[in-house]
């Protein structure tokens, strides 16, 4: 006999850790489809977090690499007359510019109309792009650039024919150290390559460079003394001062005719690009992320289709519709969550192992990581969200005549 008078007994509760443990049983059975599905979300999101570390790891080598050798680096060139002929430099220009207060140090660089062979036998027009220009003295201590062999002009090896090699020339005209027998084919002329740079990072263009003494250009090349590039040292407070008065410095007569420009603005833009660059990519890896997310949303279909019997079960047991629907998007989340963290350490390691071939420094933000894996388990819970509500609406009876 039924007691009508006692309240009617209530389902019981899952637990947080009983929502886990079965959501993981769930998982359990279909190994290999939940592997391929989590790999899909992996893919994409390893692909985000590896753009974004990559990219900052580029700058923060940026940032490192202009810490090191300055911002304060800015460079005089003449530019063109009013009726756009190319305009030159008064010769007074590198004196004048030296006399300004905040100017710690000023340097420049000619171009001369010469080419650079590694002997007379070569075809004139195989130069190579590599250009000849007259270099004072004191270049290297203004524009930050350092001797990888041999040694700079100085102010007896000026007057001669010799050469410095930027770090690119040199590799074209296959010299690797300087030295007394190590001659190239200057302007008709043979030159004894004294000294190789390293890469300078601030002044590009001189690693395409063969560098003579500005005496011997003159005597030997008629070089007409103009120069083409002053750089310019200021102190890092009054760089900007510093430059909205070179122009009328180096050419009192004709400002206009004069290009002043910041090394650091060429790396600036550059930075940009590679950020632009970085947006394409992390498009691609959304794109590979919504691809793991339908794989996800395919696996709980799939599921629910297959395991009927055992939701009937459970309900004519006394699951709750909830609990069901709880149970379904539990798996969803756990197999997104999976994808999500393999997602971070792949990208980590990809990060990882490309900074370490460029010599930056490893950084992978926090924000990219923590964000990572909170898209997977948005993609989880938006892919698991129907196939869930798709197993609750199944009743008992329908889901136990299926077989």
């Amino acid at each position: 006999m039924i007691d009508l008078s006692r309240p009617p007994l209530s389902p019981a509760r899952l637990t947080p850790r009983d929502v886990v443990r079965v959501g993981g049983a769930g998982l359990r059975s279909r190994p290999l489809r939940v592997f391929l599905s989590a790999l899909g979300i992996a893919i994409g999101i390893a692909a985000m977090v590896a753009v974004v570390g990559i990219s900052t790891s580029s700058r923060a080598e940026l940032d490192r690499t202009l810490e090191r050798l300055g911002t304060n680096l800015l460079t005089v060139g003449p530019g063109q007359s009013f009726f756009g002929e190319d305009s030159h430099l008064p010769t007074e220009a590198v004196g004048m510019i030296g006399r300004i207060g905040p100017v710690e140090s000023v340097s420049a660089t000619g171009n001369l109309d010469a080419k650079v062979y590694r002997n007379e036998h070569i075809p004139t027009g195989q130069s190579g792009g590599i250009g000849v220009r007259a270099a004072r003295t004191d270049l290297p201590s203004t524009v930050g650039a350092t001797i990888a062999s041999g040694a700079w002009l100085n102010e007896a090896t000026a007057g001669y024919p010799a050469v410095v090699l930027g770090s690119t020339a040199a590799d074209r005209l296959g010299v690797s150290l300087a030295g007394p027998s190590v001659q190239v084919w200057l302007g008709g002329h043979w030159f004894t390559v004294v000294g190789v740079l390293h890469p300078v990072p601030l002044a590009e263009e001189l690693d395409t460079a063969a560098l003579i003494g500005w005496p011997v250009a003159e005597s030997l090349l008629g070089f007409d003394g103009y120069a083409t590039t002053v750089y310019t040292r200021a102190t890092e407070t009054s760089v900007e001062a510093v430059q909205s008065v070179l122009a009328a410095t180096a050419n009192p007569e004709n400002p206009n005719e004069v290009q002043v420009s910041r090394p650091s603005d060429a790396l600036a833009a550059k930075q940009a690009t590679d950020e632009t660059l970085g947006g394409l990519l992390l498009g691609l890896g959304a794109v590979a992320l919504l691809v793991g997310g339908v794989g996800v949303a395919n696996t709980m279909v799939i599921s629910v289709l297959e395991r009927r019997p055992e939701i009937g079960l459970r309900r004519s047991l006394g699951a709750t519709r909830g609990q069901i629907r709880v149970q379904f998007l539990a798996e969803s989340l756990l197999l997104s969550a999976l994808g999500g963290l393999g997602g971070v350490l792949l990208g980590i390691g990809v990060t990882a192992v490309y900074a370490s071939t460029q010599q930056w420094p490893t950084v992978v933000p926090v924000w990219a990581m923590a964000g990572g894996v909170a898209a997977t388990l948005l993609i989880g819970a938006l892919a698991g969200l129907y196939p869930a509500l798709r197993a609750a609406r199944l009743s008992p009876t329908e889901a136990l005549s299926t077989p």
